[in-house]
């Protein structure tokens, strides 16, 4: 067991152990994600003059990623050494969070311009300053989610910590701010992405075309959906259960399940970051214009 939180004084005990099974989670998670996100980002660079709206929101959603994949290492040594619970893992918690919300609301975001592009192609290629909109969305996207974190900065002090990356059992995250995550950072952006790719499919499902290039696409998006509830439901599930869930006499010496369930979720949100830049890069790249092209 690792260090622990005195349910009264809110103080840590010095004594630290491994959390083995952490670290063989994250290692292959890392150089997974530290491979795709790689190579999106120099496929994009590479093709920088060439940029288009839509080239901005995925650049956004990979960076996002990019940025949350490259802070990995920390969390795995601290799996496997223990980091000092300093104000260090307060920003580090924040990355991640922030890193991870970005990668959400990114998604949304590129739905409704997805949808709006196949639902009204022709007034889609007229409209103007669609870049500068891009630009626009996903500066407020980052400037939304600075804003959530420096108002419950706190929320992440090292004395609420009981490892690293863990809270204290005893100190579950302000009701308002879970209420903020659940809502807005998971419900919201999951109903706009449900209702878009099921738009979506019930457009090209209408096209005449037998092509395996349009049942490639809806199976994109299909799948698109589907990983995006897959990885984020269990961890905004977690933060319900983790607040309301009743706390055992001995909490401070074992793992509870629901402790154990968020520590699995966050893995599961974690993988969403590999998903991402493969799925997004071929549906927006090779069949978005012909889909268009399509209507």
């Amino acid at each position: 067991m690792r260090s622990m939180c005195n349910n009264t004084t809110n103080t840590t005990n010095i004594t630290c152990s491994v959390d083995t099974s952490q670290g063989l989670a994250y290692c292959p998670l890392f150089l997974l994600g530290f491979l795709v996100n790689g190579a999106a980002l120099r496929a994009f660079i590479a093709k920088r003059d060439s940029w288009t709206d839509t080239h901005v929101y995925i650049i956004n959603l990979v960076i996002a990623d990019s940025t949350l994949i490259l802070f990995l290492p920390f969390r795995i040594f601290d799996a496997f050494f223990c980091l000092p619970k300093t104000y260090l893992c307060s920003f580090l918690l924040s990355i991640h969070y922030i890193n991870m919300y970005a990668s959400i609301l990114t998604t949304a975001a590129i739905s409704v311009h997805r949808y709006l592009a196949i639902r009204f192609p022709l007034q889609a290629r007229s409209w103007r300053k669609k870049k500068e909109t891009a630009f626009a969305v996903c500066l407020l996207i980052w400037s939304f989610l600075v804003i959530i974190c420096t108002i419950y900065r706190e929320e992440n002090n090292p004395k609420n910590l009981w490892t690293c990356y863990e809270r204290c059992k005893n100190s579950p995250l302000d009701a308002k701010l879970i209420s903020i995550m659940v809502s807005l950072g998971f419900l919201s952006p999951l109903l706009i992405i449900v209702f878009c790719s099921s738009q979506i499919i019930a457009i090209l499902l209408k096209v005449d075309d037998r092509s395996g290039e349009k049942k490639s696409t809806i199976g994109i998006v299909t799948a698109n959906m589907v990983v995006f509830f897959i990885c984020y439901t269990p961890i905004h599930v977690g933060f319900l259960v983790n607040y309301f869930a009743p706390l055992p006499e001995n909490w401070h010496v074992v793992h509870t399940r629901a402790h154990l369930y968020l520590l699995v979720s966050e893995w599961i949100a974690s993988t969403n970051c590999c998903f991402d830049s493969i799925s997004y890069y071929f549906l927006l790249m090779k069949f978005y214009s012909k889909a268009v092209g399509a209507q």
